[in-house]
């Protein structure tokens, strides 16, 4: 299967979770929350120090998410991704797409080769329903050949 086509079917896995979403305005990890949401996207936050963010309830960890879930989006700190990884696969997603800069080597070894449809090194915004720079930034991958197939 190509990269575009686990992708699509990452999308298609709705409902989505996010573990990293940010409390603060200013961080990505709340950007990309307010923008994945405002476009349609059926999406949970989780993050252990909060209870709403932008109009949604928050979940503190990946295990209380409701049993529907089967997509993971995962914006931590490079820290706490291993534990967000492991409770992943304790709960039975089968998606997991680790955004940019949140990955180590470590994650991506263990979960290759185990059935888990994985996407890395990819930006979700440049995915789903793309506008302005998102847009721009998969024309520019497209026009040097850069992106998924």
């Amino acid at each position: 299967m190509g990269k575009l086509q686990q992708i699509q079917d990452f999308i298609a896995s709705e409902p989505i979770a996010m573990a990293g979403v940010s409390r603060n305005p200013k961080k990505f990890g709340f950007a990309a929350f307010r923008e994945l949401k405002e476009k349609g996207m059926n999406i949970i936050p989780v993050n252990p120090y909060a209870t709403e963010i932008h109009g949604s309830k928050v979940f503190p960890d990946i295990k209380s998410l409701p049993d529907n879930v089967k997509g993971l989006i995962v914006m931590t700190g490079k820290d706490k991704t291993p534990g967000v990884i492991r409770e992943a696969r304790e709960k039975g997603i089968q998606h997991i797409w680790i955004q940019k800069n949140a990955e180590t080597g470590k994650e991506i070894s263990e979960l290759e080769g185990s059935g888990i449809n994985l996407i890395t090194k990819e930006c979700i915004l440049m995915f789903f329903k793309p506008d302005g720079v998102h847009k721009f930034h998969a024309a520019l991958k497209r026009f040097f050949r850069r992106y998924p197939r």
